[in-house]
């Protein structure tokens, strides 16, 4: 292909017709030729007469220049020219197409698709055979075929969720005769990779093809020192860029919602960023997810498991605990209190309770312990147990620990006690002292508020200051703790009561407890702890970090687990979360350790972008500018001979000439009407709109839905709605509509960061949204729906504040009609709006609460209200409402829905104030 610049030919030959030119302005100079001038006296009879019709001697010069230049377009038209030509150099033997196709390719795979398929489809052009292959895949046999065979394939291949990781393997099975490698990277450097790049360019050049936007990965949470922390990787690390991350989980209904969020802070040339978050511990054990917002990535999702959830704790008193009245001198009153919110309690003997294998046990003032109680629960802290003890007066006045170290203490013991006043006093009750910095406690605060007035004291042995984890204020040791086996011994020199101390009365009692993970299993579970059972799979995630359902997977081995939670998950174990007996563990994408290298290429090897300028063929462009140049030689030539009478007539047919004559026209502006035509469209009536879904049926339902809601509005209300309006809302401004109506779709894409952040500022600027799964008549059946878990995912990156079911006495029922039910083409599932706050009294004598603060922003059902209120061109319903009469009453019912709804949106809670409610209850009471 010859180039001009920017600028190819597909028929380059015919630019030599532009050779000709000259000759044409010759041929035009000559015809028609100049006039012969002869003098002949009777001419001066006709001097001062005026000759309507003029005719020139010669054809002006800018005459001729026009006609030249309408003749070279034409021939520059049929040469064929292309803007931005894809140019290579032809190849002429096999093309092989290598994809990492992980979790990495994910966040523009359809960009990698788009240029495979672009690479295939100029190679069939060229009549060569093409392979590709899925570095993500098992290593397997490639087969060059003809590029028409390749089209579909590629463009039906997902990301996996998994990085490659075989690719030796990879480099043992290709072909040994020679071919042209397109290798599309996700940037990342892997073991393999260089010795597969070696193996390839040994067969033929190699062309990579690396995106310039960073690879983004979420790190597992992890939990200590009372704070979740959770960090980020990038790759590259180039300047200072700022990433949510979210925390998602159940709320007390079930629902999924977000929990909490933070921004993680990457500064200028860092390629890590951590962030800590302070969550209370009830909401930490409902976290089942982090994610970083506006990545769609499997690396961008980490899991949680049981390293963040409520841990069994098995609780014991050496006192009578169910004694009728004494229960604020309970042995374990505080620790139940304390540790009910956080973690699973077992009631039992000490025998029983270790069978069921607890993480902690609390002996509460528990002294003397059999034989076999202590063999069982040394037994049971060698797999890793937390053995947490408390003084008392039993412990006191026993014999446990003096002469020698019992294998259950930590310390060995005095006898007797200290206390105010005794034998061993202090003048007045003692302090805590800060806590070292090689304490667990390390950085709580301490007050004065606490104070301790007895406690047993420990034997001043060579090991009791590295065992001592907290002191009072003169030294004296108040908890101690040692390991046993893979597990700990911790002894509080004090009651779990407030018989000897204010400890248990404190915050401060229920952070020491948090520190000690009384609340949380270790982060990462040993191979030991993995091995000797069966992992089912619950969850698994694909490539771009969507949950889906595991289905029949089969369990996996626990040693498989093992090896997949160190060196990272593939094809026989993707990522997701594995339920063994008694706990789960997350299989994330990324591990703690994981680090993002970028690839590195030899030197020589072309590097592209992923950036494809299309093509754009010019040849209507010409053809049209060639056109437009006869019809002004047209307009000039009738000038010049006098034949048109003035130039503004001349310009008006120029300028229409030249609209026509343009390629697209006025066509292509009424087919992209841009967004001064939809501010135009939707603001100068009240328009109602539903967001496209990309599934051209549904839409149809949504637009004669709200068309024939519009009608009723018409009817029987002052609002009168125009036609409504489909509404992209990645492209299009929200603010125009007071109402979306958004239908969900199991296959709907989910929204960009972008969009996102358009309906956050729409939900709060006082815009409301219609979610509507159009599920009711499969969900009301208690089943959970593709639709449902879409919209979870769609609702997961809005601020939509905490949601109920509508109560009887909110302002939707009674906007214009006054209804309970809200059915639609189905009808009997709850519908939710933004829950009342909690000081929404009612008034005395009012049968309304005061709910004037606001709009509720979204409105979530299930009951197809479209269908319902759908109407044809003619104004007659598309779809039946169930049967006979009572249909109809329910379509109608439906439509005063919709209007109490559209009422809603426009005039607020109008109707929630008093002044209304003597007429309400007149109506009530026909």
């Amino acid at each position: 292909m010859f180039m001009i610049g920017p600028i190819g030919f597909a028929a380059p030959w015919v630019l030599w017709a532009l050779a000709a030119l000259p000759i044409l302005w010759l041929i035009l100079r000559a015809v028609p030729p100049a006039p012969i001038r002869r003098r002949f006296p009777g001419v001066a009879l006709l001097l001062g007469l005026k000759d309507e019709d003029n005719e020139t001697d010669r054809t002006p010069w800018w005459l001729l220049l026009l006609r030249m230049a309408a003749v070279g377009a034409a021939i520059v038209a049929f040469a064929g020219p292309i803007l931005n030509p894809q140019q290579r150099e032809p190849g002429d033997g096999p093309l092989l197409i290598v994809m990492d196709g992980g979790w990495a390719d994910a966040r523009d795979w359809p960009r990698r698709v788009d240029r495979a398929v672009a690479l295939a489809e100029e190679a069939g052009r060229d009549g060569r055979v093409v392979a590709a292959i899925r570095l993500t895949d098992a290593p397997g046999d490639i087969v060059f075929q003809a590029a028409d065979a390749w089209a579909g394939r590629l463009a039906a291949l997902e990301p996996q969720a998994w990085l490659p990781s075989d690719l030796a393997g990879w480099a043992a099975v290709l072909p040994e005769e020679g071919f042209e490698t397109y290798w599309l990277s996700d940037g990342l450097d892997r073991p393999g990779q260089g010795e597969l790049f070696e193996a390839l360019a040994a067969r033929g050049s190699v062309t990579v093809f690396q995106s310039p936007r960073p690879v983004l990965a979420l790190h597992p949470a992890g939990f200590a020192d009372g704070v979740v922390t959770v960090a980020a990787s990038r790759m590259p690390a180039g300047e200072g860029a700022e990433v949510e991350v979210s925390a998602r989980g159940p709320d007390p209904a079930g629902v999924e919602r977000e929990l909490a969020r933070g921004v993680l802070d990457f500064g200028a040339g860092e390629g890590r960023a951590e962030l800590a978050l302070s969550l209370p511990p009830e909401l930490r054990n409902r976290i089942t997810r982090f994610e970083l917002v506006g990545q769609r990535s499997t690396g961008a999702v980490s899991l949680t498991d049981d390293s963040l959830k409520r841990r069994k704790v098995a609780l014991i008193g050496g006192r009578d605990d169910a004694a009728e009245g004494l229960q604020l001198l309970s042995a374990t009153h505080y620790l139940r209190q304390a540790l009910e919110p956080v973690a699973e309690l077992i009631d039992g003997s000490l025998s029983d309770v270790v069978l069921a294998n607890p993480d902690v046990i609390v002996l509460a003032d528990v002294a003397v312990l059999t034989q076999a109680e202590t063999d069982a629960v040394l037994g049971w802290l060698d797999g890793g147990g937390l053995l947490l003890r408390f003084a008392g007066p039993q412990v006191a006045a026993s014999d446990v620990a003096r002469m020698s170290e019992d294998p259950l203490m930590p310390v060995r013991l005095r006898e007797g006690g200290r206390t105010v006043g005794g034998a061993m006093s202090w003048g007045e009750p003692k302090t805590l002292a800060p806590f070292p910095e090689a304490s667990p406690f390390h950085g709580l605060a301490v007050t004065e508020e606490v104070q301790v007035t007895a406690q047993v004291l420990a034997q001043p042995d060579p090991e009791l200051a590295e065992r001592t984890i907290a002191a009072l204020a003169d030294g004296t040791p108040l908890v101690t703790r040692k390991a046993v086996g893979q597990g700990q011994v911790v002894l509080f020199h004090v009651t779990a009561n407030a018989e000897w101390s204010s400890l248990p009365l404190s915050g401060l009692f229920v952070q020491m407890l948090e520190r000690l993970a009384v609340s949380t299993r270790a982060a990462v579970p040993g191979a030991a702890e993995l091995e000797g059972q069966v992992w089912v799979p619950e969850v698994l995630l694909n490539a771009y970090g969507q949950e889906v359902e595991a289905g029949e997977v089969a369990g996996v081995e626990g040693a498989a687990l093992a090896g997949a939670v160190a060196d990272g998950p593939g094809a026989a174990l993707p990522p997701g979360l594995y339920a063994g007996a008694e706990r789960r563990v997350a299989l994330n994408a990324v591990s703690a350790e994981t680090e993002l290298a970028a690839a590195v290429w030899p030197l020589g090897t072309p590097v592209e972008g992923m950036d494809v300028v299309p093509e754009q063929a010019l040849k209507g462009w010409f053809l049209s500018a060639a056109l437009v140049a006869l019809m002004v030689d047209v307009l000039a030539s009738l000038w010049l001979s006098g034949r048109l009478s003035g130039m503004a007539r001349a310009a008006a047919v120029m300028g229409a000439l030249i609209l026509v004559a343009v390629p697209g026209g006025v066509r292509a502006q009424e087919a992209d009407p841009g967004e001064d035509m939809l501010a135009l469209a939707a603001t100068t009536a009240v328009v109602l709109g539903h967001v496209l879904t990309g599934d051209a049926r549904v839409d149809e339902v949504a637009e004669a839905g709200l068309r024939g809601l519009g009608e009723r509005l018409w009817e029987r209300t002052s609002i009168e709605p125009e036609a409504p309006i489909g509404v992209d809302i990645e492209r299009d401004e929200l603010a125009f509509f007071p109402f979306l109506y958004w239908p969900v779709t199991a296959g709907q894409q989910l929204p960009s960061g972008n969009a996102y952040r358009k309906l956050n500022d729409y939900l709060r600027t006082g815009g409301m949204i219609l979610f509507d799964t159009r599920d009711s008549d499969v969900a009301g059946a208690g089943g959970t729906t593709p639709e449902a878990q879409q919209l979870q995912r769609i609702a997961a990156g809005l601020n939509i504040p905490p949601l109920e079911p509508v109560p009887q006495d909110h302002v939707l029922t009674r906007t214009f009609y006054l209804l309970q039910d809200f059915p639609g083409r189905f009808g009997g599932a709850p519908v939710w709006v933004e829950a009342a706050p909690p000081d929404a009294e009612q008034v005395e004598g009012m049968p309304f609460r005061n709910l004037n603060d606001g709009v509720t922003p979204v409105v979530i059902g299930g009951n197809d209200w479209a269908s319902a209120w759908a109407v044809d061109q003619m104004g007659v319903p598309m779809f039946p409402v169930g049967r006979g009469f009572a249909g109809e009453r329910q379509r109608e019912m439906a439509n005063r829905f919709g209007i109490n709804l559209i009422m809603h949106v426009l005039t607020g809670n109008y109707k929630s104030d008093q002044v209304h409610v003597p007429a309400l209850l007149e109506r009530l009471g026909q």
